[in-house]
Formats: structure tokens, sequence, C-alpha cells
């Protein structure tokens, strides 16, 4: 389940150990961040790992983490399971990501319609050909159920995804597959994308709403700054109030000019920026 692990500096002390866990798309950029922290704060360790948004909330929930990286809100049966057992969350919003919608290299067409890409993601659509008049069952590249990612792209698309996807472990695993595949589809983080994840050989589609609207990229910023892409969201972390005073020093940091332009190096935007 975890598809990244880094751990910075052995340190024995619980009061200067940092234990962050969740998203995935995220993961990428909290490494980051924690390598150049631990440059300013050497007394601090940082343990940074994956598995999805779902896995992170629910180590806090366990005790097994001080910060949940999450791409998506806490659901219903989320929050009332913190209430329940009166724990009480701090919610940082530390920077917004874009998802991207990708195919394969040689895919004929650079843009798609949100409903034509619904019905594709859901199964309603089982081959290319109605779209680009070539005979090619689609193949979908996603993430498992507690992938935010997952619940994000759902949810906006206002559909089920179909029961034929593939469900993969992240974003190199579904760059992987539809790379190699040329009736590929899937989603990833555009800040994966932007921080090198991608050698050409896949396409980022633009994306429009509804058919005769312009096609946004996930990659222009200034579409994004702007509020204009489809799959546009913030990210989130979550810290329980027994780790908060903690944590503050790693929050101050991310929050700092050298943490805000390490996000957007990365290829995430600043929640100052919108």
């Amino acid at each position: 389940m975890l598809v990244f692990a880094l751990i910075i500096a052995a340190c024995s002390d619980s009061k200067h150990g940092i234990k962050v866990k969740g998203s995935d798309t995220e993961v990428n950029l909290a490494v980051k961040l924690a390598e150049h922290f631990y440059e300013q704060e050497p007394d601090f360790s940082v343990s940074i790992s994956g598995g999805g948004s779902g896995l992170g909330i629910a180590s806090l929930m366990n005790g097994q983490a001080d910060i949940a990286n999450s791409s998506r809100p806490l659901n219903p049966e989320e929050d009332s399971l913190f209430k329940a057992r009166g724990i009480k969350l701090h919610t940082v919003v530390f920077a917004e990501d874009a998802t991207a919608i990708i195919v394969h290299h040689d895919f004929p067409l650079d843009s798609l319609d949100v409903p034509t890409l619904a019905k594709a993601m859901s199964g309603e659509l089982n081959n290319w050909s109605s779209i680009i008049g070539t005979n090619l069952p689609i193949t979908i590249y996603g993430r498992q159920s507690n992938s935010g990612t997952h619940s994000f792209v759902r949810k906006k698309l206002g559909v089920n995804f179909s029961r034929e996807a593939k469900e993969m472990n992240g974003n190199a695993q579904i760059m992987e597959g539809v790379r190699m595949d040329r009736s590929g589809i899937g989603y990833v983080g555009a800040g994966y994308i932007l921080d090198g994840g991608d050698d050409g050989s896949v396409k980022v589609l633009r994306i429009t709403e509804r058919v005769g609207e312009p096609a946004i990229s996930p990659l222009d910023k200034k579409a994004i700054t702007e509020g204009r892409y489809f799959f546009q969201r913030p990210l989130f972390q979550f810290i329980p109030q027994s780790s908060w005073e903690k944590v503050q020093p790693f929050i101050a940091f991310e929050q700092s000019a050298v943490g805000q332009e390490l996000i957007r190096s990365s290829g995430y935007y600043t929640v100052e920026a919108k």
C-alpha cells in the first residue's frame, strides 16, 4: 500500500518525530517539503508514506499518524467517526492540484468533453469507434476506491466507474499502463506530470465542460489560478489536536516563502495564487 517512504533523521524524540500518511497525489510534494524542512530543522524527523487518502485518514483514527494528506475532504462517515471518538481535527489547505486525463501518445484527439468522458469512464461507451472512428476497446486505468483522486473524479463526472476499470496503486502505474496501451485512458495528478513524471509518451487531454466551450489543459497555470479547469481541487492536511503543537513548525515551513516556492516548482498551485 505504501508507494513511497521517506524517513529523515533517526530521531528517537517523539516530540520531534512527525508521521505523515495518505494521498499519493501529495506524496512526492510532501517528500520534497520534508527534505527541505529537515535542512532548516535538523532536530526533527519526518516520515512520509502514501497509500491513498482513505488510508491516511484511517491512520489518524488509529493514532498511527500526525498528519493525513488527503486529496478530498472528509466524507460524512469519517467525520462522524472522528466526532464519536472525541478526536478534534485541524484542517489545512496547503496547495491546489489539477487532475490530468491522459491517453496514449498516438490518440488522435487532443480534447474531450465531460459528457463523453463520463460515458467512457462509466462503461456506457466501451469502444473508441464512435469518438475516433477506429474500432478499439476502451481500457480504463484508475485508482482504488480508497483514493481521494478516484472519489474526486467519480463525483465530478457524476458516474460510477466501469467494473472493468483497472485499479492501479498510483500515478506511476497508471502512467505506465496508458503508455503501453493504445486503447488506454486514465487520470493522474497534474503535479506529477509537471514534476517530471511524464517522458512525452502519453498525451494530456484538454477538457471542455460542454461541447462548443473552450477546452482547457490541467497544465495551463493561468486557467488553474482563474478556476476554469473542470478537474481542479484543494489538497488537504488533517491534523489531530494531540499532534497540532508538534507539527506546527512543519506547517509553518509549508506556508513560508521557501515552502510556497517548492509547491509551485513541483507543479502544484499555491492557495494564495487563486
